[in-house]
């Protein structure tokens, strides 16, 4: 990218159960030095008021551009769309599918594809537990085509206090995997 190219990041929610993690992840990315451009599937809206009071509008509001996931033809669905990466949070099964087999049936799957087929780092939060062998062998997949499999597994050495530091450390080591610097959640045994 020149110096006048914005920084960009592209988030995507699918369906899977635990879009606390994308609400944390766009806060986060709030200070940073990106533009974030955010797609929410249609599973990730249905799932949304089951898991939070917040809403739709609470989570588009901490995006700077929002994408349609029908919309195929989108600037990011292009690999001369200059993005840095990608982060998938939640990941669900059905979404790691996709990624995991090239189906670029929305707008979600088409941006994750275009990021492996360019080499960029695409992350994906997997939240769904326990792991069928599909999952497995789709993760495997997944890798070996250049994806990084970042499981929402919260640690507890730096003794979480409620809920938000379990989320937030997974935010913490996906922040690590995209290289933005941060100081979320104490690192083990890092005494500075």
């Amino acid at each position: 990218m020149t110096g006048s190219d914005p920084r960009r990041l592209i988030v995507g929610v699918s369906g899977g159960s635990g879009v606390a993690y994308a609400f944390d992840l766009l806060r986060a990315l709030r200070g940073a030095d990106l533009e974030t451009h955010l797609i929410v599937t249609a599973g990730a809206k249905q799932v949304l008021p089951s898991e939070t009071d917040l809403t739709y509008h609470d989570l588009v509001a901490l995006a700077d551009e929002v994408h349609d996931d029908r919309d195929v033809g989108a600037g990011i669905a292009s690999g001369s769309f200059r993005a840095e990466a990608m982060v998938v949070t939640p990941c669900s099964a059905g979404t790691l599918g996709k990624v995991a087999l090239g189906m670029t049936d929305n707008l979600l799957s088409r941006a994750a594809h275009v990021t492996l087929m360019e080499r960029r780092p695409l992350v994906l939060v997997v939240r769904e537990a326990p792991y069928s062998r599909p999952m497995l062998d789709n993760m495997l997949r997944a890798h070996d085509a250049g994806a990084t499999i970042l499981p929402a597994s919260p640690g507890f050495y730096h003794r979480p206090a409620d809920v938000d530091a379990l989320i937030g450390s997974v935010t913490a080591r996906v922040l690590d995997h995209l290289h933005v610097p941060h100081r979320r959640s104490p690192r083990w045994k890092d005494e500075g």
